[in-house]
C-alpha cells in the first residue's frame, strides 16, 4: 500500500522503512505497538513522506485511529530543513483523497495551536474550514463533498 504525488511517496509506518538514526516521537512508537495488536490499524495510523527524487524520509502524517462515525482526524509533520515547499500540503491532500475514497471517511477534522502559522496555511491550502478556537488551539474539517 502506498500513495504516489507529483513529488511524493507515501507508505504506511513500518518499523523497516524507518532510518535507525531516526529520533522516533511517541506518535510512531505507539502506532508500531498499536498495529501488531490490531493490523486493521494499517492506514489509519502513521504514514511515511518520502521525496520521489531522493527517496528522503521528509516527515510523517497520518490519522489519529481508524473512523468513528466516519470521522478521522488528520496530523502532519514535514522536517523543518524542507518545510516552505508544499510537502505538507501535497501529502495530507493525497491522504484525505485515500480517506475520502476509502468510503468509510465523511469528514476529516484537524486542530492546531493558533500561532502555529504554518500549519495554518496548510490547512486553509487544503480547503479545511475552520469550525471553531479557544485561547490555545484552531479547529478544522472538510467534508468529503467539499
Amino acid at each position: 500500500m502506498e500513495i504516489v504525488t507529483n513529488r511524493l511517496i507515501i507508505k504506511p509506518c513500518e518499523e523497516e522503512l524507518l532510518p535507525v538514526e531516526m529520533d522516533r516521537g511517541p506518535h510512531v512508537q505507539h502506532y508500531l505497538e498499536e498495529v501488531e495488536v490490531d493490523s486493521d490499524l494499517k492506514g489509519w495510523g502513521v504514514w511515511l513522506v518520502f521525496r520521489k527524487d531522493d527517496e528522503q524520509l521528509i516527515g510523517d502524517i497520518g490519522f489519529k485511529g481508524k473512523p468513528e462515525n466516519g470521522i478521522v482526524e488528520v496530523g502532519y509533520g514535514i522536517l523543518k530543513e524542507v518545510q516552505g515547499k508544499g510537502y505538507a500540503a501535497e501529502a495530507v491532500e493525497a491522504l484525505l483523497n485515500w480517506a475520502f475514497k476509502s468510503g468509510e471517511v465523511q469528514k476529516v477534522i484537524a486542530e492546531c495551536l493558533k500561532t502555529n502559522t504554518a500549519s495554518i496555511k496548510v490547512l486553509e491550502k487544503l480547503s479545511m474550514t475552520k469550525v471553531e478556537e479557544d485561547e490555545l488551539m484552531m479547529y478544522w474539517e472538510r467534508h468529503i463533498f467539499h
